[in-house]
């Protein structure tokens, strides 16, 4: 718990420090899960970053990364990664991260920036430090007799109770609004990633990377949070709850095309009533796009190729952004099928719709549409196709 109340006080300290309303840099949400930040460079330009914190903070430093791939906001988040000890403290995280983009933006630093610094416990001694709204402050001891001691000792060991009730408040109110936006189940599912985790971590068999399993569990939860999800545009299914394997069944389209009828004709024939895709995810998430196919039913035209691959300039890495989302993704899926005027196709044998349609052909067949593109360049269709 003094773990969680250092974290809560120094990101109450970051929103005192630099609100909303901060001419240089802006502290837009914080918890204790996640920290987004604006930077605010030359002509007024604003800059989106943000943070997930992990389980193992502080040993380990936040993971951070950024809307925009420019060359001077990557480099400064890059330095973040390479952090320890004191450092990888939050305070001392937009401090690194505040003073490379001023330097990198020819930009003056903001004398706040003074404030963000946590005190080494190995130099202190006898001093005692506190973080408040004003920054971190240092109070003298002057020579403390023994009742002395024990009064400043009765006095923290209220001070912590006070902060475990506030601590306990919050987190209960946190679960309500938690509770008001996403169902048990999937509240229940984020729970079980998180124990796996961990637990993976104690063992020490962590599959993927930090800032791809962070980054994922983050677009899992605004999914489950979402609108779309919730009024059943979509599903999601965690292939053997592993977060870098999704299952995605597309349930709606555009209910005026061809494809929500044939959706509409594949639930009276087949008792099924998605097109189901699968995603696949690499540790080098957000940084590169997942490997989307098509698995059921079989599809003719939507841009669909053989092996259930689709061609989407979008989904390689000349087109993605590491900004875009999963749910953009899906819903530009979405959108395309429709563009693509995509039909299923009904009179297709089992036996060729299961050979026709694997990730070994969707994979080949993708790699060399990225390699004739590559030459050929990307056709953008005219505005009356969509």
């Amino acid at each position: 718990m003094a773990c969680l109340n250092t974290l809560k006080q120094e990101i109450r300290t970051l929103e005192s420090i630099f609100p909303k309303d901060h001419d240089r840099f802006q502290i837009v949400s914080a918890s204790v899960d996640e920290l987004s930040c604006r930077f605010i460079g030359r002509n007024g330009k604003r800059y989106e970053i943000h943070a997930n914190i992990t389980e193992t903070y502080p040993s380990v430093p936040p993971v951070w990364f950024a809307d925009s791939e420019e060359t001077s906001i990557t480099n400064a988040v890059q330095i973040l990664s390479n952090t320890e000890g004191l450092d990888n403290h939050v305070l001392h995280q937009v401090a690194i991260l505040l003073r490379e983009l001023c330097r990198l933006h020819a930009v003056p630093e903001p004398p706040d920036i003074m404030r963000l610094t946590i005190p080494n416990p190995q130099l202190t001694n006898k001093s005692v430090f506190r973080i408040s709204s004003s920054g971190v402050e240092q109070m003298e001891d002057e020579g403390l007799d023994s009742e002395a001691d024990e009064d400043l000792v009765e006095s923290d060991a209220e001070a912590d109770d006070s902060d475990e009730d506030e601590d306990l408040v919050m987190e209960m109110e946190d679960g309500r609004q938690k509770n008001d936006e996403m169902g048990v189940e999937h509240l229940a599912t984020l729970e079980r990633l998180r124990q796996n985790q961990r637990r993976d971590y104690l063992k020490g068999s962590v599959s993927g990377s930090v800032q791809a399993t962070d980054r994922l569990m983050k677009e899992l939860r605004d999914i489950y949070r979402s609108d779309t999800f919730k009024n059943k545009m979509y599903q999601i299914e965690l292939v053997n709850d592993s977060l870098y394997e999704w299952n995605v069944r597309l349930l709606a389209v555009d209910p005026d095309s061809p494809l929500s009828h044939d959706l509409a004709l594949l639930k009276e024939k087949e008792g099924k009533d998605a097109i189901l895709l699968n995603m696949l995810f690499k540790d080098t998430y957000p940084f590169e796009p997942p490997f989307v196919r098509v698995v059921h039913p079989i599809i003719s035209g939507g841009y669909v190729l053989v092996g259930g691959a689709i061609c989407m300039e979008l989904l390689t890495k000349q087109g993605w952004s590491s900004a875009y989302t999963v749910e953009a993704v899906i819903m530009q899926i979405s959108a395309t099928l429709v563009k693509g005027k995509a039909r299923i196709q009904f009179g297709a044998p089992k036996v060729c719709s299961q050979g026709q349609y694997s990730l070994a052909r969707a994979q080949q067949s993708f790699k060399s549409l990225v390699q004739i593109h590559e030459k050929n360049g990307w056709f953008t269709p005219p505005k009356e196709d969509g």
